[in-house]
């Protein structure tokens, strides 16, 4: 899989502008630059559209690496063949490429590695075909030192079974669909703490169940800190009935001794292996989505902080500097509202000063401002000559303030929401 086509499957932008935005990005340059600076590179651009090329850039970077990580570690294995290579290489996203490795990665000594130690495989193998009536005679002919007896032997089989089932894609992914629909979160509270002064704030959770796709960020992250103090116990639960028989259904295609044996390792996979791991990554990302939720709360509540005014409520004449493409100006009631926009150009190559001084004095008098304020960018201190000749009718402040996060909010989707209208 190559950047470019990849880029294109999750946006749908002009493939020429993605190749343009891959070439500015990887010289180094930022959005706001290449969003504002770039447009006849770019086809026009916008932050967003930008935006977009970064993530999935970082996206498939980071999906690269992982694969190319994976194949070192199965081909050092001596395992790795043309087709296995081939499918790490189509999966597209870190979910499927990690469902792939799952059957390759080392791990620390498991059932299913001591049954094959003691030859069981081949039973394994002649249950999984679900040809075979007389299931435990056939196991009576893997009996050695280590397998003492036929019950011994199909057990073996059946741990070799439940990682085979476990390490099946489909599998997986349908039991992660089933939990992100159908999960529910319950929660008991430690009896020893039950009377815990401590623990008072989660009595709410102390005894509690509900659905995980609608617990509320709040919510989630509350239970999750009571549990890691040790005052709650959390566990995700399923219709585990019902989502076996279907998985049953996929498998089982016949109804002798076989499919008791492959029945029996299906309950030991799914309980053991498959469900305590995908329950577990579901509660990671629901947390993960949570905490995403609380900074985005905390990050606005900044934000009113932030945006308070440190001259007051005052009626603002602001201006962003430039030579060329001249001097933004905008006039602010003393709320922040944008009231009127517009560009004058006081410096070369047009050099209208007379023409930036009366419309600076016509608009000082029509929104009544108290106060300029000067970006401290190009042209900071020309520009604040220009507005020192202004004779203005009622007394004015005039400040150089810092421009520090005015590029990056300006190419922001934040900016582009607050004045959908505006350049």
């Amino acid at each position: 899989m190559q950047l470019l086509p990849f880029i294109l499957k999750h946006t749908q932008l002009p493939e020429k502008g993605i190749q343009n935005t891959i070439e500015l990005l990887n010289a180094d340059c930022t959005i706001p630059f290449i969003s504002r600076y770039r447009k006849e590179k770019t086809g026009n651009l916008d932050e967003v559209q930008v935006g977009a090329i970064v993530q999935f850039k970082e996206q498939f970077e980071a999906l690269e690496k992982r694969k190319k990580a994976i194949i070192r570690a199965v081909d050092e294995q001596g395992v790795l063949t043309t087709e296995l290579q081939q499918k790490f290489e189509r999966a597209e996203d870190l979910t499927q490429l990690e469902d792939l490795y799952l059957p390759f990665k080392k791990s620390k000594k498991t059932k299913a590695e001591v049954a094959r130690k003691n030859g069981l495989e081949p039973l394994a193998k002649i249950i999984m075909a679900q040809r075979n009536d007389d299931i435990e005679f056939t196991a009576s002919k893997y009996l050695s030192n280590t397998v003492e007896n036929e019950d011994d032997a199909l057990e073996g089989a059946r741990h070799i079974i439940s990682e085979w089932i476990n390490e099946k894609t489909d599998i997986r992914a349908s039991i992660r669909s089933q939990l992100a629909r159908f999960a529910i979160i319950s929660t008991k509270v430690i009896g020893t703490k039950k009377d815990d002064e401590k623990a008072q704030k989660f009595r709410d959770y102390f005894d509690w169940s509900e659905p995980l796709n609608k617990c509320p960020s709040h919510r989630l992250l509350a239970i999750l800190r009571a549990e890691s103090e040790k005052f709650i116990r959390v566990k995700i639960e399923l219709d585990d009935e019902r989502l076996l028989d279907r998985i049953e259904n996929r498998i089982i295609k016949t109804n002798n001794a076989c499919a008791q044996q492959i029945e029996m390792a299906l309950a030991d996979a799914y309980k053991r292996l498959l469900f305590p791991s995908l329950s577990n990554e579901l509660l990671k990302a629901a947390k993960e989505k949570a905490d995403d939720d609380a900074i985005a709360v905390f990050s606005n509540n900044l934000r009113q902080l932030l945006l308070g005014a440190p001259l007051g409520e005052k009626r603002i004449l602001a201006i962003d500097p430039g030579f060329r493409t001249g001097c933004k100006v905008v006039c602010l009631d003393a709320q922040g509202n944008l009231l009127h926009n517009e560009t004058i150009y006081p410096h070369a190559p047009q050099n209208d000063i007379g023409g930036a001084i009366k419309k600076l004095s016509s608009l000082a008098n029509a929104y009544k401002i108290e106060a300029i304020a000067i970006g401290n960018g190009t042209a900071s201190r020309e520009t604040e000559q220009v507005v020192k000749k202004v004779l203005f009718n009622n007394p004015v402040e005039v400040f150089v303030v810092s421009e520090a996060g005015a590029s990056i909010y300006s190419a922001s989707k934040i900016a582009r929401e607050e004045f959908p209208n505006y350049d």
